[in-house]
């Protein structure tokens, strides 16, 4: 099928943004223009992509999985210029990282240090979302690397990460509020405790509960967040037991201490992926050089 590019292009930017005017501002063009770029576009794949009202813009079934192809493609053509513009050193281009705030300062920080003073003319750009949205990212095209926890529900087998830590969670508390140091507690008598944990949109809420499912248990938290470091906070404060990787533990919380569990929590990772559909970057391969293997 003959289809104009510029046609596509029009499409995803009304898709992101849900606005004819808003796509025209970014496109430098007339609202009219865009509009009519649409109607070609719907005309030439004979079914409607957009539903159109006075107040909004919705796409349609139809509009949402074109986006669903449409985005990394536009991403790809993106980031392939941006390789060519930032190219400053070497070629190399914009190193761009997905992870989240918990991954970037306990793991990535001495990471991106040596990188940096290795290439220093190289643009460090870092995405912070949760390990499941990072992996959307990577899909999508928007990142080059994502380093997030694993498993990684949102990640297909298609994708090969590489395991660069290992880390056990754990359960944490202040024995000024919670005095079950010296005990070994299973999952159902912890339940009956309040629980601090990540939010549901995160790895480590899926991991959680799942481990509580396996044990026949409903885990429902007392609080949800979306920073460790506030869990901690909060567990220090006797708000309940928190649920963390132990790699969050620093010397700021020798105040609390670690439950001892009867039921033994399994061992996860962090891991680097990168996208096998995408080219791989120079910069973005010397970067995954520095990182430690783990795999053993």
């Amino acid at each position: 099928m003959d289809i104009n590019f510029e046609l596509y292009k029009v499409f995803y930017y009304v898709a992101v943004s849900l606005s004819f005017s808003e796509a025209s501002k970014k496109l430098f063009i007339s609202q009219s223009a865009v509009s009519q770029s649409i109607k070609t576009l719907e005309r030439k794949l004979e079914q409607p992509l957009f539903i159109r009202s006075t107040k909004k813009v919705q796409l349609t079934p139809a509009g949402t999985l074109l986006l669903k192809h449409i985005e990394p493609a536009v991403n790809l053509i993106q980031r392939g210029e941006n390789q060519l513009l930032d190219s400053g050193t070497l070629g190399f281009g914009q190193l761009h990282i997905g992870a989240s705030d918990t991954i970037c300062r306990y793991f990535l920080v001495p990471y991106l240090k040596q990188f940096h003073t290795l290439f220093p003319d190289v643009p460090i750009k870092v995405t912070n979302a949760t390990s499941l949205n990072c992996a959307d990212l990577l899909s999508q095209g928007k990142v080059d690397l994502i380093v997030t926890n694993s498993p990684n529900s949102r990640l297909s087998s298609a994708f090969l990460p590489k395991k660069v830590a290992a880390f056990h969670d754990v359960f944490i508390a202040n024995p000024a509020y919670f005095d079950l140091k010296q005990q070994e507690i299973s999952l159902a008598e912890l339940n009956q405790y309040p629980i601090l944990m990540l939010d549901h949109r995160s790895a480590t809420s899926e991991f959680l509960h799942h481990l509580f499912l396996e044990h026949h248990l409903e885990l429902v938290p007392h609080v949800e967040l979306s920073s460790n470091d506030l869990l901690i906070d909060l567990a220090r404060i006797g708000l309940g037991i928190a649920f963390i990787p132990d790699y969050c533990l620093t010397g700021t919380t020798s105040d609390l201490y670690i439950l001892k569990t009867k039921e033994p929590i399994p061992k996860r990772q962090i891991a680097a992926t990168i996208n096998p559909n995408l080219p791989v970057s120079p910069s973005t391969s010397e970067f995954l050089k520095l990182l430690p293997d783990a795999e053993a």
